[in-house]
């Protein structure tokens, strides 16, 4: 597609639904984030949390009002992913402060480090929205501090977030297969076809490659085995 030139027939359809699913994915990041703050053993850590929550809430915006330009319905583009995006997350609901924490960092990490992959052969104004919205805001430093501080005044929990961080890693690319494999346009624009130039499958590989290499680097930070 050439730079500057808007989606359309498959390929439009394919980036509605991307754009779809990285809307709901950021409304419920929002949700989370809010109800994880209940947990932040500080105020300043509630209102580090409510921070990360409202950069969570403007992406959104972002990505409803993209959909909205290529003349679709946002909410019914975010619906098929409804039912998937929170069975993720019941099954990744963190058990206490720190595991929220973790997930926020390594989790959302996963999810951003896969759709800037795949925004690569998008059109210009939507992969640049994309890598917009799962750019670290800057709140990745203040989660890294909390958990290695916790982790000094007691080296235990470390094991169990790092058990947490793998169980994080293994959820999240099967949810994204899930997603892929049930949505037909979506796997199209991956492994190309009508809506797109896609990847080969010697790019698949390396694109997650690199995804578990952000991964161990992030566990790493946290100062986690991974």
């Amino acid at each position: 597609m050439s730079e500057g030139t808007e989606p359309t027939g498959e390929m439009r359809a394919a980036v509605i639904e991307l754009l779809g699913v990285l809307a709901y994915g950021e409304i419920t990041a929002f949700e989370r984030l809010a109800e994880d703050a209940k947990m932040a053993p500080t105020v300043e850590d509630k209102a580090a949390l409510a921070a990360m929550a409202v950069a969570e809430f403007q992406h959104f915006t972002l990505l409803r009002d993209r959909i909205a330009a290529l003349g679709a319905d946002p909410a019914r583009a975010m619906d098929p992913f409804i039912a998937p995006l929170d069975e993720f997350h019941v099954h990744t609901a963190p058990a206490d402060w720190l595991e929220g924490l973790v997930k926020a960092y390594v989790g959302d990490g996963i999810a951003a480090d896969f759709y800037r992959e795949v925004a690569a052969h998008l059109d210009e104004v939507s992969r640049d929205l994309i890598v917009e919205v799962q750019r670290d805001t800057g709140h990745s430093a203040f989660v890294v501090e909390a958990v290695r501080a916790a982790i000094e005044r007691d080296p235990k929990v470390a094991g169990r977030l790092a058990l947490w961080g793998r169980r994080l890693m293994g959820e999240a690319l099967s949810q994204a297969q899930r997603v892929a494999a049930e949505r037909d346009v979506l796997s199209t624009m991956l492994i190309g076809g009508g809506a797109g130039p896609g990847f080969d499958l010697a790019e698949i590989g390396r694109m997650f490659n690199r995804i578990t290499e952000a991964h161990q680097q992030r566990m790493a930070a946290l100062g986690l085995a991974s």
